[in-house]
């Protein structure tokens, strides 16, 4: 696994993939927590729970086996957090966007633009 990764992120397309899975692994642990403290009872609840840790356990792997220069990547890491974390939401909990969040949204898509693309 270790070696796929590895190669897998030494080519752009692949480290955006694996970047996104990563951002959908922790969006998803951190929904099944949301879920197991505030919309679940019993062994739901426990469930829910265990789903969140195993999710951000799988995160924690899969971000952090490569051996690559995340910093770099953080500004597109970022970006797919917060577009993945908005489809959740809505998917999930059935929370729509507000205007402040769109707002916010544009300033991390700029921000992530300007630490991705900017050379210097």
């Amino acid at each position: 696994m270790i070696s796929a990764l590895q190669r897998l992120v030494s080519y752009p397309p692949g480290a955006f993939a694996v970047l996104i899975l990563a951002a959908l692994l922790e969006v998803l642990g951190d929904s099944f927590f949301q879920t197991g403290f505030y919309r679940a009872s019993g062994m739901g609840r426990i469930l829910a729970i265990a789903a969140g840790v195993a999710g951000l356990a799988a995160y924690g792997c899969v971000v952090n086996v490569p051996r690559w220069d995340f910093g770099k990547l953080l500004g597109v890491y970022v970006v797919l957090f917060f577009v993945i974390a908005q489809l959740v939401a809505r998917v999930r909990f059935g929370q729509s966007p507000t205007a402040p969040i769109y707002a916010g949204g544009g300033l991390i898509l700029a921000g992530g633009l300007v630490m991705a693309f900017w050379k210097g």
